[in-house]
């Protein structure tokens, strides 16, 4: 059996290593946005389709027997195209998203739907803000007028003059975030609703020092789509197909 595996996440990484084990062939396909990303085990391809239309055709010239999707919730885009091509394509395509986040007593969570909405919200809420969104989507909040923190694997293009940069990867450690806030007097936080442990430790850190977070809500999943929660249930759906 052969998979292709569209990641960029640690789900991703786990799952082709579980699929690997079982004896199924594995292709990952990673966006190449970040030029130091964690490699997975089996076959890397990096870089973009070329869309829905690019998706098809390579699934035309690439026969797989089924397609995982395990990109980060906020991937729109290639989701979409996933689900435009496999349809397409009639290939059998499994959505991975790992639960978003619950607030827990103590926290002070705004939610919004879009970068947007998050950016109106912020002049009432504090004056210094902590931006924990990746780097893409950073312009919307350039006209807050607020002083900016914002953290990034890779420093974006173009680079803001508007905000200062926090180069950091994850996973992050409560000491370690309630460090940042508190040397940069962070009275707000801003992240989108990822979910997981690996960055989690902020939204701790934040309701320990009493620090509200905006957080900004997934964009829902395309109609009729298949959809798991956990690496379990993948490997799981993949062996019912074998």
């Amino acid at each position: 059996m052969k998979v292709l595996l569209l990641g960029g996440t640690g789900e991703a990484r786990e799952l082709a290593d579980l699929l690997l084990s079982m004896g199924v062939e594995v292709v990952s396909s990673l966006a190449g946005r970040t030029s130091e990303a964690l490699q997975p085990a089996g076959q890397v391809r990096s870089g973009g389709f070329g869309g829905a239309e690019g998706l098809s055709a390579w699934l035309s010239e690439h026969p797989v027997d089924a397609v995982v999707d395990a990109t980060h919730p906020f991937a729109a885009t290639i989701t979409a195209n996933a689900v435009t091509a496999t349809r397409a394509a009639g290939v059998p395509h499994l959505i991975l998203r790992r639960p978003g986040w619950t607030p827990e007593p103590g926290d002070v969570w705004h939610w919004t739907d879009t970068a947007g909405a998050a950016a109106a919200v912020l002049p009432t809420l504090g004056n210094r803000v902590f931006l924990t969104i990746g780097r893409q989507g950073l312009q919307v909040f350039a006209t807050t007028g607020l002083w900016t923190l914002a953290r990034c694997v890779e420093p974006p293009e173009p680079r803001p003059t508007w905000c200062e940069l926090l180069f950091d990867r994850g996973p992050y450690d409560v000491a370690g975030e309630l460090s940042v806030l508190r040397e940069h007097r962070i009275d707000v936080l801003v992240t989108k609703d990822s979910g997981g442990p690996q960055t989690s430790a902020k939204l701790v850190a934040a309701r320990q020092l009493g620090v509200p977070v905006v957080l900004i809500r997934r964009p829902p999943l395309p109609d009729g789509a298949e959809a798991v929660n956990s690496v379990d249930r993948v490997v799981e759906w993949v062996k019912a197909r074998r």
